[in-house]
């Protein structure tokens, strides 16, 4: 419950009070019998109805014939001619949101106030009528809302047009006649008159994107005086700038000296709303932003903390894709770091960060260190998240950022604060090789005092990933072993992993590993001791690789390429037998949606009609489907399932979508099928495969759909036998043939036995390159990439000619290859002219490949890019760059 402060003249000592505090509901409905008073309390009646309107506020809700009670009641109220209670009625006749039948008792009594001379009567009369009433009543007001609407009285005016806004939703054809009326309440004086109308008026012709320009050409002339209705103006101008720019629309940007001219209004929020609407336009030029820059500028200067905060922030998204046009405001911003706002204060110091040059990083830092203490855990993660960016822009001051890292890490702080610092350290290590020993130790020093499980487990991971790498890895057991002893079962569990990949990975330590993993065998956890037992049992007692098979010091080891889901369900699948448990026979195919896709999905019936759902979506699902038809069953391993692709346009007589399922030697397609039409039953469905177009591929077997009632989907498959291991291509035309049976609808069941034969052409569809990779993610693309080496990597680059952004250039090449993006990789910065992208996957026969993309554009917009390729398999990598190259 709210609870409001009244403070007593003792300002040391504050009374908490509240005048609703204990009030129930059935007192209150007690209450409400005053309604019936025939001489009225006007103003008992406005404190009851207050108290309703808070126990509906608060989540309290009235039964039916409470609400029904309370509504004929309050309707009582209208013969009172105090204007306070008047509003009240008005008020609590919306909250209640009576139904139809009860809508027409007060209709009458809210329509004569729309036609009051009283003009508070009219506008909440408008307001409320609109909020309670239907499609046949509205017809019935709709001329006197369209005088509503050019009332000379601005209240009655808004009332109305706002009241079209809400009404749009539910009513557009009617709301759209009122255009006339709506376009000249946009020439009205009266500020929020304006205002509302051009929103509306925007909101009516929104589908129309001439219209819309139309409006905008007519209205950037001069016409609009409110500064509202200005903002707006300019919302709507820079939303026709991005869809001209969007339809390859060349030359001189339409509206920009309009925008520019904002810049020169006598009101802050016009001039706000310009500057940030040039800063947010796609591809905007130094020369566009200049002037915006030179306004922000002013702003944080300005005596008004929401200016400041305003101009900041927006200077700091703008540094993000142009940092260099910022940095005429860098003297302004460095004054704004003592600011009392500390929003405000930490803005200015992510945004020097973002602009700062290299020989002003170390005094920037001591600023810093001095703000730190002075804000929230949340303020400073997003210093910290500047400060790694600076530090990969400026590689060489890693030791001034990581000791400041460092030293704020030893500091008190909440769980998210100190991942975010964890975080950060972890990818300078990553990215900027000299910091890898010195960050090492920092997160050494810190797991000492680390009261976080969940991140001393992640450190200890990171460590055992890298600190073998370094020059000097001894150093760190110490640090390890600390953690066997002193913290907690889960952080020993995780020290043990580390400790045997070091002993794994560097031969001069094996002997002493040994040695920590035997006392390891008496610690009073399950989990620590079976870890131990099982690294024991792979490095021995001379320190000796006890356990050569790469598979299992791979899995022991390496980092994990399988997605847990799948490893999860196939541990719960397996039963134990003489028969070890097989890593290899895990799916590693992501999660994809099979059966009743996403659409056929949604229009199923729900509730205790239902049919029973599908099977689970996952990989797996597809597995045991495909192995439970004999003719498919000897087709071995599943290797990939592919994500459902339409065959079929939405809403038709029948939908279907096909997924394409890879084995060594055969492709599958199961071809999903719904029926939409009730007064029809399908048998014998099957789907005529044409591969004409396919020439290495050749039909092996079919498997008909014996019955497709409506709005059940259901499956028939067609099996083409392909060169085994070989990435076969080609393009498939398809035709559904079926015999079809009329149903009664009340019954369901079929009116003939027979049936007449039909067929319904469906889209075409191929099998692509891209089929043939396996989606799967690294956990570190580093180690991967090096595990892989450089023994079968090609690298050359290629043109990928005009492209309306890096961002589609990139998406294509994704979309291509079929490969999962890894560590981020795949979300491109606005503006950017370069960008790095890493992927990873698992060619057919099981190959793994790791791929580096590195992108450039020039001002022409013709995209050039590096494509570097290791694998497995000399041969494969040799595929992908003659998929790229075709």
């Amino acid at each position: 419950m709210a609870q409001y402060v009244k403070k007593d003249d003792d300002l040391d000592e504050e009374a908490e009070y509240s005048p609703f505090c204990g009030i129930e509901k059935g007192a209150v409905l007690q209450e409400a019998r005053v309604f019936n008073d025939p001489q009225l309390d006007s103003r008992r009646c406005s404190q009851v109805i207050t108290k309703l309107l808070y126990l509906l506020n608060q989540g309290d809700t009235f039964t039916k014939t409470e609400a029904t009670e309370v509504f004929f009641s309050v309707t009582k109220l209208f013969q009172a001619r105090d204007i306070g209670l008047r509003r009240m009625v008005y008020l609590i006749i919306k909250e209640l949101s009576p139904s139809s039948d009860e809508v027409i008792i007060v209709t009458s009594s809210l329509m004569k106030d729309m036609n009051s001379k009283t003009d508070v009567y009219r506008a909440n009369a408008i307001r409320v009528l609109c909020r309670i009433t239907d499609g046949t009543l509205l017809t019935q007001i709709e001329r006197y809302l369209k005088q509503a609407i050019v009332d000379k009285n601005p209240v009655v005016a808004s009332a109305a047009l706002v009241s079209g806004i809400h009404l749009l939703q539910t009513n557009p054809e009617i709301v759209k006649r009122w255009s006339n009326e709506v376009q000249e309440a946009v020439q009205s004086r009266a500020a929020l008159v304006q205002f509302h109308a051009l929103a509306l008026l925007q909101q009516i012709r929104q589908n129309d994107r001439l219209a819309v320009s139309k409006l905008v050409t007519s209205l950037t002339k001069g016409t609009v005086r409110s500064p509202l209705a200005q903002c707006l103006l300019i919302r709507y101008t820079s939303q026709v700038i991005r869809e001209s720019s969007m339809n390859g629309q060349t030359g001189d940007r339409p509206f920009y000296d309009y925008l520019e001219g904002c810049l020169r209004h006598k009101s802050e929020m016009v001039i706000f709303e310009a500057a940030r609407a040039i800063t947010e336009l796609s591809g905007v030029t130094s020369r566009e932003l200049t002037p915006a820059i030179t306004v922000l500028q002013l702003f944080l200067s300005s005596s008004k903390p929401v200016l400041r905060f305003a101009a900041v922030r927006t200077l700091n998204k703008v540094a993000m894709t142009h940092p260099m046009a910022v940095t005429t405001c860098n003297i302004d911003m460095e004054s704004l770091i003592s600011d009392q706002n500390r929003s405000i204060a930490t803005l200015a110091i992510t945004t020097l960060l973002k602009t700062g040059n290299e020989s002003g990083v170390d005094r920037l830092m001591k600023q810093i260190t001095s703000f730190m203490s002075d804000i929230a855990d949340e303020f400073k993660i997003v210093v910290v998240d500047a400060i790694r960016s600076l530090c990969l822009k400026f590689p060489l001051k890693f030791r001034t950022l990581m000791n400041f890292l460092s030293s704020i890490l030893r500091e008190e702080g909440g769980f998210e604060y100190k991942k975010a610092i964890v975080d950060s350290i972890v990818t300078i290590i990553t990215d900027v090789p000299d910091a890898k020993e010195g960050g090492l130790l920092h997160l050494c020093e810190f797991i000492e005092d680390c009261e976080f499980t969940y991140l001393s487990t992640q450190i200890l991971h990171f460590l055992g990933n890298e600190g073998p790498k370094t020059s000097d890895p001894s150093k760190y057991i110490r640090y390890i072993y600390n953690r066997v002893i002193l913290e907690n079962a889960t952080v020993r569990a995780s020290a043990v992993s580390t400790l045997a990949k070091f002993g794994a990975m560097v031969d001069s330590l094996k002997p002493r590993i040994f040695v920590l993993l035997r006392r390891c065998l008496y610690d009073n956890d399950d989990e620590v001791r079976d870890r131990a037992t099982l690294y024991l049992n792979t490095i021995g007692g001379d320190g000796s690789v006890v356990e050569t098979d790469k598979d299992v010091k791979g899995f022991l080891f390496g980092s994990l390429d399988l997605p847990l889901a799948n490893l999860e369900t196939s541990l719960k699948n397996y039963e134990p037998s003489e028969e070890p448990f097989d890593i290899s026979s895990v799916s590693k195919a992501i999660k994809s949606q099979p059966f009743a896709e996403k659409k056929a999905a949604a229009k199923k019936p729900t509730g205790l009609g239902a049919p029973p759902a599908g099977p689970t979506s996952t990989a797996d699902t597809y597995e045991k489907l495909l192995l439970s038809i004999p003719e498919f069953s000897t087709f071995g391993p599943l290797f990939k399932s592919s994500a459902p692709v339409e065959l079929t346009e939405s809403e038709t007589e029948y939908e279907v979508n096909v997924v394409k399922h890879i084995f060594d030697k055969h492709v599958v397609f199961q071809f999903n099928c719904t029926n939409t039409i009730p007064e029809q039953l399908l048998e014998n469905v099957t789907v005529v495969v044409d591969a004409s177009e396919a020439e290495e591929f050749e039909e092996v077997a079919t498997k008909p759909l014996t019955s497709l009632p409506y709005g059940t989907p259901g499956q028939t498959f067609v099996a083409f036998e392909k060169p085994e291991g070989v990435p076969a291509v080609g393009k498939f035309t398809n035709v559904l043939r079926f015999i079809v049976k009329e149903v009664d609808p009340s019954t369901g069941e079929a009116e003939e036995e027979d049936g007449v034969e039909d067929e319904y052409q469906l889209e075409e569809f191929e099998v692509v390159a891209a089929d043939y990779m396996l989606k799967v993610g690294v956990s570190n693309f580093r180690n991967a990439w090096e595990s892989l080496g450089p023994d079968f990597e090609r690298v050359d680059e290629y043109g990928l000619g005009p492209r309306e952004s890096l961002k589609e250039a990139v998406s294509a090449v994704i979309n291509l290859l079929g490969m999962q993006p890894c560590e981020g990789t795949e979300v491109v910065a606005a503006n950017s002219r370069s960008h790095t992208c890493l992927l990873s996957g698992v060619y057919i026969g099981n190959v793994k490949v790791a791929v580096r993309l590195s992108f450039g554009v020039d001002s022409a917009k013709e995209v050039a890019m590096k494509l570097a390729v290791r694998s497995e398999d000399e041969a494969v990598s040799d595929a992908i760059h003659e998929l790229v190259a075709n």
